[in-house]
């Protein structure tokens, strides 16, 4: 939570106060109602708008205008979308809700129970992280696999196309990307199972499927879908497809207009360790590559590979903004995309050809990228040979993760959430025998970092970069340093962008100084949405967003007293949030419950492998799920197995755990309580 900041109060010292115009009642026709339908904002994925109403001379007057919130349990990291008057976001495991933002009520909701179907996949997706509307319909993605489309005026279910088979490990946590008559969705997994990567498009009208795309090819056994798939399997080797291969597209896509095409950005290998999947070596393809492909058939046209052969979890799977730039004097049409490797790469849509790649961040895994292949030059240390460690930068939460870019035409400038943090890798004890454990989030091929590699301080700001030069703008500092706050830019001068402290900011867009801020008393993690209803132009932000990991007692947000909401704003708006009621319990002990030391140790792991993602590393929660170490649940062996083992709240968003033995259950009881006592003793 942010302290001292006023809600709507301008920051002290602002010379704009001298520029306040007085706003009267909205003016008629002064611009044309816009729209924000998608995930990217609009098809070219630069999440900027062209409305000027709410300007750098008029932002101190912003004020909220109403809030709506909900209790659905789980994780919500996703981002609104608005059309005709209604706001749609799905919450925790995909629940639509449809909100009329003016205020703040309810319109319906849609719950597609995916606790009550979903398998182990909903360890791995944390819910939806957007929608899109097209034709009277909004569409969204399940943790389970499957894409539904909803009538948006009365949330009747339309279709539903289950895109993976019921088992399989995939899991659909990105958002659905509109085009003509068709939508796409991809899915991930790719952590977690053996599975291959592919992109489906479906006919918006009646869900049944049009086309597939493979981004990794299969057992060649049994025959290549397409010429493209037997081009890629030239570049594996050994006995990849029993690993799956990975190449999974969850998060990114983009329609190109100009071209009938659509850009995929796609994952990383299934294992991380290409030592492991491909032990001959090769590029892998289409690993942490855009591939562009026909529009309407899904055929393969060219691809850029930012990671040839990778082995570290360097996802391309990230913004892919389309716009035009002039570079040496001529006009180009160009993608933008700033991936986890920490180069900022422009690309020839046309061709697909590298017009330039700088780093934009600090790193060491490569010298730079070569202008005439456009491969990396890479350091040979990073390949981490003959089992020796080598501390990386970027890490696997990458220099720039799934926190939304945006670019604003008018300034020339991409507006980058950025985080400096490395990761130590290094091979596990056998390469030959690694095999996927059910469940659990290590399975990448990577070994435990030996103790006492000294790293790099984990840093995050915001970025904006010129794409023209590939030099930086001006960077700010911001508290958040995993999944950052993702942003939006208007014609205003504005960019906006909330914060897992809580902090909503809005900064000039041309010189990143802080115009605007409000305090949300809840975390923001997915990107502010700004369009206009009967001329009048507003901004929504959902404050739901989640947090991994310790924080400062003064900034840690507990589970069970955060409140998830839909905020939105505009000049003169009068509403106020209730005063904040957190209320952090204690740390829960049983003092006759004796620890073994054993158990405990392999407490430590399980939770690590099945816990930590979402209630946070040493189970110190952020925030995302409750803090267990302040839990009744784990006191209690029966409760506690009903929630892990049975599934007891997993329409709250918590997965089921079948698989685990009650000497594992038993393990991470005692780890849990050996953590709250540690805390307890700290005190």
């Amino acid at each position: 939570m942010i302290k001292g900041v006023r809600q709507g109060a301008l920051v002290a010292g602002s010379a704009l106060l001298i520029a306040i115009v007085a706003q009267a009642a909205p003016v008629k026709n002064r611009i044309q109602d816009q729209d924000w339908f998608g995930y990217g904002g609009n098809q070219d994925d630069t999440r900027y708008s062209p409305l000027d109403q709410i300007r750098q001379d008029n932002v101190a007057q912003l004020g909220l205008v109403s809030h709506f919130d909900f209790d659905v349990g789980g994780i919500t990291n996703t981002a609104p979308i608005e059309h005709d008057g209604i706001v749609y976001f799905a919450a925790s495991q995909a629940i639509v809700h449809a909100v009329n933002p003016l205020t703040g009520k309810l319109l319906w909701k849609y719950d597609p129970e995916v606790g009550a179907v979903a398998g182990p996949e909903m360890r791995g997706a944390w819910g939806s992280r957007g929608m899109a509307y097209a034709n009277g319909r909004v569409f969204v993605g399940t943790s389970d696999g499957r894409l539904i489309a909803l009538d948006a005026k009365t949330g009747k279910l339309a279709w539903s196309a289950q895109t993976t088979d019921k088992g399989d490990g995939r899991f659909i946590s990105g958002a659905p990307w509109v085009f003509k008559d068709k939508v796409i969705i991809g899915h991930g997994g790719g952590d977690v199972a053996p599975i291959r990567g592919y992109v489906t498009a479906y006919d918006q009208k009646t869900g049944k499927q049009v086309w597939r795309f493979y981004t990794v090819p299969g057992d060649p056994a049994k025959g290549f879908e397409n010429e493209a798939m037997a081009m890629a399997a030239k570049t594996w080797t050994g006995e990849w497809w029993k690993f799956g291969g990975g190449g999974n597209d969850w998060n990114a896509f983009s329609y190109d207009a100009k071209y009938n095409r659509i850009y995929i950005g796609t994952g990383n290998g299934t294992p991380w360790n290409r030592k492991i999947r491909s032990p001959g070596g090769g590029d892998n393809l289409f690993l942490c590559s855009i591939v562009a492909v026909d529009a309407d058939t899904g055929k393969y046209v060219w691809h850029y590979q930012v990671n040839p052969g990778e082995s570290w979890d360097y996802n391309a799977t990230h913004d892919m903004v389309l716009t035009d730039l002039v570079v040496e004097g001529k006009k180009r049409s160009v993608l933008l995309q700033a991936p986890k490797n920490g180069f900022f790469y422009v690309i020839d849509r046309e061709t697909g050809k590298l017009i330039s790649a700088v780093s934009y961040v600090y790193q060491n895994w490569a010298k730079g990228i070569d202008q005439a292949t456009g491969r990396p030059i890479e350091n040979p240390e990073a390949r981490y040979p003959d089992g020796k460690p080598f501390a990386m930068y970027p890490g696997s939460h990458g220099a720039h993760g799934t926190a939304t870019m945006a670019f604003n035409p008018k300034t020339g400038l991409v507006y980058l959430p950025i985080m400096d943090m490395g990761r130590v890798y290094v091979d596990p004890p056998s390469l030959e025998n690694f095999t996927f454990r059910d469940g659990e989030r290590s399975n990448n091929g990577q070994g435990k970092a030996p103790a006492g590699i000294p790293m790099r301080p984990s840093v995050g700001a915001l970025l904006a970069w010129n794409p023209v030069t590939q030099t930086e703008a001006w960077r700010v500092p911001t508290p958040d340093l995993v999944d950052g706050g993702g942003t939006a830019t208007t014609a205003g001068n504005l960019v906006l962008q909330g914060h897992q402290a809580g902090n909503f900011d809005i900064l000039a867009a041309d010189t990143g100084k802080r115009l605007w801020s409000f305090d949300m008393q809840a975390p923001g993690s997915n990107q502010p949405i700004t369009y206009t209803i009967h001329g009048r132009q507003y901004i929504s932000i959902l404050a739901a967003g989640r947090v991994i990991g310790p924080r400062p007692v003064e900034q840690q947000w507990d589970y069970h007293s955060l409140k998830s909401r839909l905020l939105t704003f505009a000049l003169g708006g009068k509403d106020r949030l209730p005063p904040t009621n957190f209320a952090i319990p204690p740390f829960a002990d049983d003092p006759a419950m004796k620890l073994d030391p054993a158990r405990v140790a392999l407490g430590k792991a399980s939770f690590a492998d099945r816990c930590a993602a979402c209630h946070g590393p040493a189970a110190v929660s952020g925030g995302a799920a409750p803090e267990l170490r302040r839990s009744q649940i784990p006191l209690s062996a029966e409760t506690f197995r009903a929630v892990l083992h049975d599934g007891l709240l997993s329409s709250r968003g918590m997965p089921r755990f079948g698989e685990v033995s009650d000497e594992e259950i038993e393990a991470l009881r005692e780890y849990i309580r050996d953590r709250a006592r540690a805390a307890i003793d700290h005190k």
